[in-house]
């Protein structure tokens, strides 16, 4: 039966790894130690709890004991001295972006609805292995827009999960935030990695901190780093190059997106919120190993289409129906929590068959935070600049 008990663990896992950051500008090696075999442990534990994503917390787990081990060597990625040579430095931001690299096994399967926007992908990427004309050129670069939720991120993981290629995911936020003014050396050191581990997906969210159009207010340095980001883009039209990599942006805010970006993503889809029969399948989905025999999945879905439910919304709402069910079952649940987390794992929740009122109960707590207005915007923006 499967029930989502990682919230915490997310939670535990990012507050880890704000404290290993702080600890290693702080230069208090001992506790960077400590907060990295801290990240270590609690991504080992997500991958018994995810077992989906398994492999990339695994990964995630190996990377983290590698930092404990090296935190001290690893000091000077975080402000690079004059001192280094040009090689160097271009080797820590090569670092910096293998450290990015999964391994999906997401599969277009695992995809409720979305049938063309899935249909659109895979064409690209049948066409881009094929042996073909020259004049038959596959597409370099697919911006997914829509609003929150509706499964971006899933898609871009499900082509590499299907492919069986490197999956380089970006968070265009954090990469600002955390290099800034160095970004455009680490956008040159991403398309390198991408070309050495081809075939390669590479996954941009939060496509719009990257590309905000230059008539906007922004800094000189970002005015390089999009500059080198449109470079980059550019190379990947090398007609000669064999390498396959494809760079999937992602953004919920694509009129902010500068023209000349925009140009270099000739293919544009729109990722709307899912239709009724979507609804039926995503709930399905996220409730396979329960038992819904007496729920009626046509009405549930009938509701989330009149509450505009992404995506998103739906595992939440399937998540926290669930767990009405959990703690009804499982009156004393919280009392558990003084027991070791060995003698957890020798016990199981009590489940029972979901029921229509579980579902309705949730209804009352997942809101949506999308008007009629929003989802016009999306739709008049397809129509003037989509695929």
């Amino acid at each position: 039966m499967t029930v989502d008990l990682s919230g915490p663990l997310y939670a535990s896992l990012e507050k880890a790894k704000k404290q290993f950051e702080k600890a290693k500008r702080e230069r208090n090696i001992e506790l960077a130690k400590e907060k990295a075999r801290e990240c270590a442990r609690i991504s080992k534990a997500l991958a018994k709890n995810v077992p989906n994503y398994a492999d990339i917390y695994l990964k995630q787990a190996d990377d983290w004991e590698r930092k404990a081990e090296h935190v001290a060597e690893k000091r000077r990625l975080e402000k690079p001295t004059s001192g280094g040579s040009e090689t160097d430095e271009e080797d820590e931001y090569k670092s910096q972006i293998e450290a990015l690299i999964l391994k999906s096994k997401v599969t277009w399967k695992d995809i409720g609805g979305l049938e063309q926007v899935k249909q659109l992908m895979m064409e690209t990427i049948v066409i881009s292995g094929l042996n073909k004309p020259d004049a038959i050129k596959p597409w370099k670069g697919i911006l997914l827009f829509g609003p929150p939720g509706t499964g971006k991120t899933l898609l871009a993981a499900a082509a590499a999960g299907s492919l069986n290629a490197t999956f380089i995911s970006v968070e265009a936020g954090k990469v600002l935030s955390k290099y800034f003014g160095e970004s455009s050396k680490l956008i040159s050191a991403l398309y390198e990695v991408a070309r050495e581990r081809a075939p390669t997906i590479v996954f941009i969210d939060e496509f719009d901190a990257l590309s905000l159009s230059r008539d906007s207010d922004i800094s000189e340095a970002s005015r390089r780093m999009l500059s080198s980001l449109l470079s980059a883009l550019d190379g990947l039209q090398d007609k000669k190059s064999k390498n396959f990599v494809l760079t999937l942006a992602a953004t919920n805010t694509p009129w902010n997106l500068d023209q000349a970006v925009l140009s270099r993503f000739p293919r544009r889809i729109n990722v709307s919120l899912p239709d009724e029969a979507a609804c039926r399948e995503i709930i399905k989905i996220h409730t396979k190993d329960l038992d819904i025999s007496n729920i009626e999945i046509p009405k549930i879905a009938e509701k989330c289409i009149e509450k505009m439910y992404s995506g998103r919304d739906l595992s939440n709402l399937c998540q926290l129906t669930m767990w009405n069910m959990v703690r009804e079952e499982n009156k004393n649940l919280s009392e558990l929590a003084n027991l070791s987390y060995e003698e957890l794992t020798k016990r199981s929740l009590k489940l029972r068959s979901l029921e229509m009122k579980d579902f309705y109960d949730a209804f009352e707590n997942i809101k949506t935070p999308l008007s009629e207005k929003d989802i016009d915007r999306y739709d008049q923006w397809s129509k003037e600049f989509g695929e």
